[in-house]
């Protein structure tokens, strides 16, 4: 069960439109496959989307859009949520998807689904190097369609003490 959400306190918005979840993550124009943020806390957030039944849909392939696209929905969510959760004025970090475990698909495709689709993850457990999520994603009736948990890795940078790259010199 995803925990209530919660107001944060800082600079970050509860709700964003599409063009504010853009300007968040690195996915740009058509591959930005979330609409809307309903709202965040440290521990989760909860993003919808009413595109997947698009013809033009940049994952939909000669089958449909499948279930396993949720993962990636579900990656965008992570996403943006590790970027609500940075200090402002922290430049964002990379994520790398690392691991995902648990998938469960209770549908095939999901351009056949009601919409609008809800993607909600909440964060298990994480530090400044990975992060670990349980993520679900639910059509515009309720039901559960794909269900799982995905380990992401953020890229460190030069001044992260965490970070195990070296700076580069000329």
């Amino acid at each position: 069960m995803t925990p209530e959400l919660e107001p944060t306190p800082g600079p970050a918005p509860q709700t964003l439109d599409r063009a504010g979840i853009a300007a968040r993550i690195p996915h740009a124009g058509t591959m930005c496959l979330l609409d809307a943020l309903h709202g965040w806390s440290d521990g989760s957030i909860h993003c919808s989307t009413r595109h997947h039944a698009a013809p033009d849909h940049p994952l939909r392939g000669a089958s449909g859009l499948l279930a396993p696209t949720a993962i990636e929905y579900a990656s965008q969510a992570m996403a943006l949520h590790a970027g609500l959760m940075a200090r402002p004025g922290d430049p964002p970090r990379a994520g790398f998807l690392a691991a995902v475990r648990n998938v469960v698909m209770r549908q095939a495709r999901l351009d056949t689904a009601p919409g609008p689709l809800h993607v909600r993850a909440e964060r298990l457990l994480g530090d400044a190097r990975q992060a670990q999520y349980r993520f679900t994603l639910h059509d515009g009736e309720g039901l559960l369609l794909v269900e799982g948990r995905a380990t992401v890795v953020l890229d460190g940078s030069p001044a992260d003490p965490l970070s195990t790259s070296s700076p580069t010199t000329a």
